[in-house]
């Protein structure tokens, strides 16, 4: 009898460490990190874990990998998501964060227990790998949770310290998509205990966000996720340079030491404040993106190899989900306007004739013999939109379709509501969809103080609808249903389908037909002038 008793005890302790008890006060849970007490949400019938530490960074190296967090001995209390990375916040226009900031958030609905493990959604921050904030005020989580998937926000070093990339074992670059890495790790090791499904991961991101999901899907070949969905970035919107070894002695000189030595420099920054660092790296206008690293034994590097050469990413049997807004890069045309020859240098090192040429062939595909400022206007805007995000994304698409990924959803994105995202933050209006813009609608962010109008609840119950049945199904349209009266066809070698999404949902065909079939000539036509192009056929 005794016996009996006391396997009913070991089989209440163990469900109790996978059951998160989102119906209490103060909700626990017990994981393998350690017992960790979130809070009962206040705008939807889910539980908040607020700034749970993954990893740490190192004091004596905080450009280098960061370690493992600790586990927690004592009960951790998950209240507090403000913690942020060193950045320059462009609205308030301050240097804000501290390094101790490689923390996670998870958001979990009361449907969740160890009978009813759930999908998990991973957000990865978008901001030029330069700034993210990732907490529960900038993107309210209520839309998605309601439809029974678990959430998890994560932060990760920027800037200087998360891609300083120098030919040094401390330093080898890429911290930042490292920092990733051990976030997915302790997702995989932990999510259960909040009544995740290990085995239904999907990452998901918009702009670098987007970007760093590529970089995994070519240079990961791991199961720390089942699938992807990259929002308007892959990594081909990245320039194939090499990395800046001397930025630390620049900042170093800046700031009042002279030093040849890149360690004793690396050592002297360490103990310099974050943000006296991150304002330095803006007055010297530094740039810190991910990079091919120098390989080092005993070191497990992240890139080795120029992700304009990849061709068969490592996506096999994976679904995955990508698409663009509709016009893109209307904030480039506002706020940065370079011209085609700038533009195009960005990218290929071309020679003054060269450029010349290639520069008027673009030039009269998109404007013709069109002269004036405002009749060039939606020329420039497409021009921008289709060489910095859609193509790029088009032709990763089809490296995808290569890799055998296991089905491909394509969209457009072209609803212009109340609560357009982009044109929001960055104050101004536009009649269409622009970069970022489908954020409004699958978070609830706190500025956004307004309730939803009809036509923007319904894009924000059809978006959520369809990013959570991927995460669920791996199929945004499992079944038509009145919300969903479309079936979304994945993209074959034959079709490249894709649904535009707007009031109303539209399966079509090849986006952007003509433009995309131009910039593929295009790059057949220079390929060999493409920044870290080597042609290994």
């Amino acid at each position: 009898m005794q016996g009996s008793n006391e396997v009913k005890l070991l089989l209440l302790l163990f469900s109790r460490q996978l059951l998160c008890c989102p119906i209490e006060a103060e909700p626990m849970v017990y994981a393998p990190a350690g017992p960790i007490r979130g809070l009962k949400a206040t705008d939807g019938n889910y539980s908040m874990f607020l700034g749970i530490p993954y990893a740490k960074v190192d004091p004596d190296n905080p450009f280098g990998p960061s370690k493992p967090a600790p586990k927690f001995i004592n009960t951790f209390e998950a209240n507090d998501d403000s913690v942020i990375c060193p950045q320059f916040n462009v609205y308030s226009e301050k240097i804000e964060g501290m390094l101790d900031c490689l923390h996670l958030s998870v958001f979990v609905p009361n449907s969740a227990n160890p009978h009813n493990k759930l999908p998990v959604m991973v957000k990865i921050p978008g901001g030029a790998f330069v700034r993210g904030v990732e907490g529960r005020y900038q993107y309210g989580p209520k839309f998605l949770v309601r439809h029974d998937v678990i959430l998890v926000y994560i932060n990760h070093r920027l800037g200087p310290y998360g891609f300083l990339c120098l030919d040094l074992p401390a330093v080898p670059g890429n911290q930042g998509l490292k920092d990733q890495v051990m976030a997915f790790k302790w997702i995989k090791d932990n999510i259960e205990s909040f009544g995740g499904d290990t085995d239904q991961i999907t990452i998901f991101g918009y702009s670098s966000g987007s970007k760093s999901i590529d970089f995994h899907l070519i240079y990961t070949n791991g199961k720390l996720f089942k699938q992807a969905i990259l929002q308007s970035g892959s990594s081909l919107e990245i320039v194939v340079e090499k990395p800046d070894k001397y930025a630390p002695l620049k900042i170093t000189k800046y700031l009042g030491m002279s030093t040849n030595s890149t360690t004793e420099a690396l050592a002297f920054l360490a103990n310099i404040d974050p943000k006296i660092v991150i304002e330095t790296v803006r007055k010297l206008k530094l740039e810190f993106e991910p990079c091919i690293e120098k390989v080092f034994d005993g070191v497990e590097p992240f890139i080795t190899e120029a992700w304009v050469n990849v061709k068969k990413p490592l996506v096999k049997g994976r679904n995955i989900m990508l698409g663009i807004d509709e016009y893109e890069e209307v904030i480039t045309y506002v706020y940065t306007y370079k011209s085609i020859n700038e533009s195009l240098l960005h990218f290929f090192n071309f020679s003054n004739k060269t450029l010349i040429e290639m520069s008027e062939l673009v030039s009269r595909f998109y404007m013709g013999d069109q002269k004036n400022v405002e009749d060039i206007k939606m020329p420039m805007i497409n021009f921008y939109s289709d060489f910095l995000v859609v193509h790029p994304m088009q032709r990763r698409l089809k490296q995808y379709l290569g890799g055998e990924a296991e089905n491909i959803y394509y969209y457009m994105f072209s609803y212009s509501g109340k609560r357009n995202n982009g044109q929001i933050k960055f104050r101004f209006t536009f009649d269409g969809a622009v970069h970022g813009d489908e954020i409004g609608y699958l978070f609830d962010p706190e500025f956004l103080t307004e309730k939803p109008t009809p036509e923007d609840q319904l894009i924000i119950d059809r978006v959520t609808a369809l990013w959570t049945n991927f995460a669920k199904y791996g199929n945004p349209t499992p079944e038509k249903t009145e919300l969903l009266p479309v079936i979304w066809a994945p993209v074959s070698d034959d079709q490249q389908h894709y649904l535009k999404i707007d009031l109303n949902l539209t399966m079509k065909n090849s986006l952007f037909h003509e433009r995309m079939a131009f910039w593929d000539f295009f790059y057949i036509l220079n390929k060999k002038y493409q920044k870290g192009y080597v042609d290994i056929e």
